[in-house]
């Protein structure tokens, strides 16, 4: 009965939290999914488990994990981004009303959330199971047309047999209490990392360290039992002692020596006790080149250096500049493009219809300024690109006069003509 009263307690709560979500918008666009916290915890010491949904997220609290999201999903998520179309101009796209209506629905894309904490909660669950998921509405205000949430992506399950058809679900969100909630592709945006042919679901990176992670907590756990005394490191060995007497010693050594700082005083013994340590004494005893193994393995599923996860001993100030731009390169940027790539296509393309709009990160290229001020000046000299194009991309008004709007060779021109107008 206590347990009855219980599930039809939560159940009461959780319908009055969805109701009341459904609420805060009045132009329609209603939410279908629940916020929910998926995951349950016990205090209590059990078995390691698979790698579940729950087991993933608690792995995702533990330090070491923690730093390796963060490094990735704070640079994703601080990001500047902008939306344009597709081949035209800065000028035009100032003047284009979509752009500057999507620019405001995604900057508050529902009632609760900013675009930076919108994404931090998308790139978290990409990381960490590779089921980044959106659920995307439409409403009837034409100035903020869509209302986008995210969503606990372990709750997504996938129809395998989706035929393709528009009004046929594909996914569904199944929540603990047993709820399903079926959605179309329309309606959910599933990002899957690392996509796989035998499975419809994708693999975060912190699934790929699962196992990493669970040998560096226990060696973890070790370390610090040996280090607060806790591990036995020695034994005593009396030769010639009875073993009834043995109790009588362990007895007396708990009570009158063990944790009061007296000078044990051993007599009458038949023969010398002998010390037999189990360890060496040192820090070797704490494994801590195992754990630092460990760390760089997990580095390794992150695709990111062991410098940024702590690990500092064989990284100099010629390598670490070359190191850290590396780690952009083949962590931050794959992952942001992915996000990228699925709000243009799925939300902006799809949902919206307008395919002529794209989504994308500014900081994507330009991770050394100096170099980027280098090639943005050979590529204004060789007419690849105009006054205008840069200065749009490091937010800078137009030049006036239109002058911004000429190629170098176009100004060279003008400014050859001007001279000879002047000499004759």
């Amino acid at each position: 009965m206590h347990n009855t009263g219980w599930k039809t307690w939560l159940g009461r709560g959780w319908r009055s939290l969805a109701g009341g979500a459904a609420r805060l918008l009045s132009h329609g666009g209603d939410r279908k999914t629940l916020v929910l916290p998926a995951v349950y915890r016990s205090s209590a010491r059990q078995a390691m488990p698979k790698s579940t949904p729950a087991a993933l997220r608690r792995f995702s609290e533990f330090p070491v994990a923690r730093k390796a999201i963060n490094t990735i999903k704070d640079r994703i998520a601080g990001m500047r981004w902008r939306v344009q179309r597709v081949g035209a101009s800065p000028a035009e796209n100032d003047g284009d009303q979509r752009v500057r209506i999507l620019l405001a629905n995604l900057n508050a894309p529902n009632a609760d959330d900013s675009f930076r904490s919108f994404t931090e909660q998308v790139i978290e669950d990409v990381l960490v199971g590779g089921w980044g998921a959106i659920e995307a509405q439409l409403t009837a205000d034409p100035a903020r047309p869509l209302v986008l949430w995210p969503v606990d992506g372990s709750t997504v399950r996938i129809y395998a047999g989706w035929t393709g058809l528009a009004d046929e679900p594909r996914y569904a969100q199944v929540t603990p209490w047993g709820r399903r909630i079926d959605l179309r592709n329309d309606e959910l945006i599933y990002i899957r990392l690392n996509p796989r042919t035998h499975t419809p679901f994708g693999m975060g990176r912190l699934e790929v360290a699962f196992e990493t992670i669970s040998w560096l907590l226990s060696a973890q756990e070790y370390a610090a039992r040996l280090a607060s005394n806790t591990v036995v490191q020695f034994a005593l060995w009396l030769q010639e002692m009875p073993p009834a007497s043995y109790d009588k010693v362990i007895s007396w050594w708990q009570n009158e020596i063990e944790g009061t700082g007296k000078v044990p005083i051993i007599a009458n013994l038949p023969s010398k006790p002998e010390v037999l340590r189990f360890g060496e004494g040192s820090d070797r005893d704490l494994r801590l080149e195992w754990q630092k193994f460990l760390i760089r393995i997990i580095a390794d599923a992150f695709d990111l250096p062991p410098l940024l996860l702590g690990l500092e001993q064989d990284v100099n100030r010629a390598t670490a500049d070359a190191v850290i731009e590396e780690a952009f390169r083949t962590a931050v940027v794959p992952t942001a493009r992915l996000y990228a790539e699925h709000i243009t296509r799925e939300i902006i393309g799809r949902k919206l219809g307008w395919s002529d709009l794209e989504f994308l990160f500014e900081d994507l290229e330009v991770f050394d300024e100096r170099a980027q001020a280098e090639m943005d000046e050979i590529l204004l000299r060789n007419d690849v690109l105009v006054p205008d194009e840069v200065r749009a991309r490091r937010r800078l008004p137009p030049l006036a006069g239109g002058r911004g709007a000429l190629t170098y060779g176009e100004r060279q021109q003008g400014a050859s003509f001007q001279s000879v107008t002047r000499d004759s």
